[in-house]
């Protein structure tokens, strides 16, 4: 499912039209971004929480010529499943 199809959905479960459940899941994914970015969480309970998460430095390898490289450390945003997610998809 793409974004469109996601509004689409939105739309039809929330008796809205496509033009506002379109504007709300911007803003919604505006918050997430920026809000993690900042080094906060968001937990949806249930759903899961979006975070930043450390990774650290370390060495890779040119794929090809095989010379060493170092991969500097840096933040990347994270995503962990709640519960209750967990639990419909298996």
């Amino acid at each position: 499912m793409n974004k469109e199809q996601l509004v689409q959905e939105v739309a039809k479960v929330a008796k809205v039209s496509q033009k506002e459940a379109g504007e709300v899941l911007n803003a919604i994914i505006s918050v997430v971004e920026t809000t993690v970015s900042k080094g906060d969480k968001v937990t949806l309970v249930g759903f899961g929480t979006f975070e930043s998460r450390k990774r650290a430095a370390r060495t890779g390898r040119n794929p090809q010529t095989g010379a060493e490289i170092k991969i500097a450390a840096k933040k990347v945003p994270a995503f962990s499943a709640g519960k209750k997610f967990k639990e419909l998809c298996k």
